[in-house]
């Protein structure tokens, strides 16, 4: 017989570090309330009282002065409200990336680099002879004129085509993401609080795509009963609505996007927990929740096939298990030739951002 014994749970509070602790705290809490300082800061004194997360050198007031101090959040001109400071909202969005980047199963490369050797724009330290084609800036001076030294001498200096060197480049792609976000009111229903996972991955992906690679593009929009772009600084704040899910707007919008981008590579991320039960004719909407609408979904499958008219991968990640809803999106799916996960939420970081990484790679026209 096994013994299992349960005992009190009791959190591992670093003493010695007081403000870093609390503030990891702080912003997961933050994330939550959807920035709500004054919402956060009561909910971590509740947590105080029950865990005891500060002692009698370090308060909860010397924590909230330390913040206003290091400038993560600032008073109103009141002094009555307090709000996030732009240096709070990168380290929300840091603080997801690495929460998210750190769980990644398989470690990713630096710079994503295609399989593609050739005219590039990144050069590696790999050497060749010359091929005729070459560009005059692959040329390396420096090991050209020693070659022509060491294969002619120095009494006769000559150079010739045999004696070049030149630098392999490899081609890094260039990537322009949507990422659609379900604000629908079904992200919050049955006690389970949808929204917060979805809005880490933003911050997350935000971070990662505007430190390391500053040459792709990520829009972000948001759809319930219409559709519309957010910015990467609103998306702490961002909450769910009274709203049924519209995708055939926010698919019309990214395609939109999309279309006035340069790049080659073009993808929507798609984050939805429900069926499409929404579309706008004119100025009324047309909805209904009950089942798979032939209309609605007929519509939603046109903007797919629309997507793939234009090379647009759709990458929709489900986080609902209902297998009606999972024969739709096999369906979408098909129509746009895309991708779908159905992704717990603990695991949906991981899945976007191996997509995105892997996509990196995989074409250039």
């Amino acid at each position: 017989m096994i013994d299992i014994r349960f005992t009190k749970f009791v959190p591992n509070i670093d003493t010695g570090n007081n403000f870093a602790n609390l503030l990891n705290i702080f912003i997961q809490l933050l994330t939550i309330s959807s920035g709500d300082v004054a919402k956060t800061l009561n909910w971590m004194n509740q947590m105080d009282k029950k865990y005891n997360l500060t002692n009698k050198e370090y308060g909860m007031g010397d924590f909230i002065q330390e913040l206003k101090d290091k400038n993560y959040i600032k008073e109103n001109e009141n002094g009555s409200i307090l709000t996030i400071t732009s240096r709070g909202e990168q380290s929300i969005r840091r603080h997801s990336l690495e929460e998210i980047f750190g769980k990644l199963k398989k470690p990713l490369r630096g710079n994503h680099i295609t399989t593609r050797s050739g005219l590039g724009d990144e050069s590696t330290s790999d050497r060749r002879e010359y091929y005729f084609g070459d560009s005059i800036e692959q040329i390396d001076v420096t090991d050209s004129i020693k070659n022509a030294q060491i294969n002619h001498g120095i009494d006769d200096f000559k150079l010739t085509e045999k004696d070049l060197e030149v630098e392999e480049r490899d081609f890094k792609t260039l990537t322009s993401t949507v990422l659609m976000i379900d604000i629908s009111h079904s992200m919050i229903l049955y006690g389970e609080d949808r929204i917060t996972p979805a809005k880490k991955v933003a911050m997350a992906l935000s971070e990662l795509i505007t430190t390391k690679y500053p040459k792709d593009t990520l829009d972000i929009i948001v759809f319930g009963n219409d559709a519309w772009p957010i910015g990467i600084k609103d998306l702490p704040y961002l909450q769910v609505g009274h709203y049924h899910t519209n995708t055939v707007a926010g698919l019309e919008l990214a395609i939109d996007i999309l279309r006035r981008r340069k790049t080659s590579n073009k993808q929507i991320f798609m984050i939805t927990d429900g069926k499409p039960t929404c579309l706008k004719e004119g100025t009324k909407y047309y909805k209904n929740s009950f089942g798979l609408d032939k209309k609605i979904m007929n519509k939603t499958l046109d903007q797919a096939a629309k997507c793939r008219k234009l090379s647009i991968t759709v990458t929709t990640f489900m986080i609902a298990r209902d297998l009606y809803l999972q024969e739709f999106v096999r369906e979408f799916t098909k129509t746009n030739n895309g991708r779908a996960f159905y992704s717990s939420l603990s695991g949906l970081g991981d899945y976007i951002f191996e997509d995105y990484i892997r996509n990196r790679f995989k074409r250039v026209r």
